[in-house]
């Protein structure tokens, strides 16, 4: 991977601290959106189809297909507004500004019935403690830009990263997408056995969907921008079923740690943006985590990764 020197690279600094009550707001908007396609699109194993996608300007649902045509949601994090759009031709916007989730909710639904395209969504937030039904949610409501574009830019960044260590993986692996219940981009592969059923208990979400997600074994890596419990944004990565000894196993960087209580390996995003190469530092978390995963759990890494020097190049096919 190349590393750029254009100043439109710099990692930005997104510290939780300055951004709280945006980021609150946010995710709660994220999960209207997410809920929209959630309604609209055929299910797909470990909730591939619910999730949000990144755009050279913001985030998108993709298109979702209904009678009458494509529906497709889009947020511009450059001029700050959600654009609806139909394959029939309609348009419609909702401004992202400081409003609180019941407004917002209340324009996103106006809009879409407007368009000939109202869509009934599960009214409650999943994944967040103590949920307020979206139309009754007066309480969140703050929206910073700039820091909404900071976040976005930190997205983007890491997606390049995620992506280079998606395609060194021949194995099933998802897409590199955005989970809306817990707004976090995340990557995972798959080493092509069943894992034992998952317990469950994710807050505000039923256990049979959490262990529908963990049906077979993985090694998944991600970003999260943090939350009240644990307000620092933080990569992650984790396997399921944890094998004996991964707690112990040594990663890299040095910045990158277990922590007990999320029961799975941190790397702040602090020490990657600080890095001499932000790029190389994540890729060595990557790596490094599920190397520890795969040999731990015993996966067949010859049959499910490229051999070296087998993977085809970018922008060309092999001679």
């Amino acid at each position: 991977m190349s590393i750029s020197s254009d100043p439109e690279a710099v990692w930005p600094e997104l510290p939780y601290s300055a951004w709280s009550d945006t980021c609150t707001t946010f995710h709660l908007w994220l999960q209207i959106v997410g809920k929209i396609r959630t309604a609209l699109v055929p299910w797909q194993n470990h909730q591939w189809h619910v999730t949000l996608h990144l755009t050279s300007r913001g985030l998108t649902t993709r298109p979702m297909h209904r009678d009458g045509g494509a529906l497709q949601l889009d947020l511009d994090l450059i001029d700050h507004v959600l654009r609806i759009t139909t394959s029939v031709g309609g348009r419609g916007e909702v401004k992202l500004r400081p409003r609180s989730v019941a407004d917002f909710h209340a324009a996103v639904m106006g809009e879409l019935t407007r368009l000939g395209s109202p869509v009934e969504i599960h009214p409650t937030p999943n994944e967040v403690a103590d949920p307020i039904p979206f139309a009754e949610n007066e309480r969140d409501g703050a929206y910073d830009p700039e820091y909404v574009h900071r976040y976005w830019q930190v997205l983007l960044r890491t997606t390049r990263v995620f992506e280079d260590f998606r395609a060194d993986f021949v194995g099933k692996c998802s897409p590199v997408h955005l989970f809306w219940g817990a707004m976090d981009l995340a990557v995972t592969r798959f080493s092509g056995r069943d894992a034992p059923e998952h317990p469950g208990g994710i807050p505000n979400l039923p256990d049979w969907v959490t262990r529908e997600a963990y049906s077979h074994e993985v090694s998944s890596a991600g970003f999260w921008a943090g939350d009240p419990s644990h307000p620092h944004p933080t990569y992650y990565s984790y396997a399921y079923p944890s094998p004996e000894g991964f707690s112990e196993a040594p990663v890299q960087p040095d910045a990158a740690h277990w922590h007990d209580r999320l029961s799975e390996f941190v790397l702040p995003y602090d020490a990657v943006r600080r890095a001499p190469s932000p790029e190389a530092a994540l890729r060595s978390f990557l790596d490094s985590t599920y190397v520890a995963a795969a040999d731990l759990g015993k996966w067949d890494r010859q049959r499910l990764e490229w051999g070296p020097g087998k993977r085809p190049p970018v922008g060309g096919y092999p001679e």
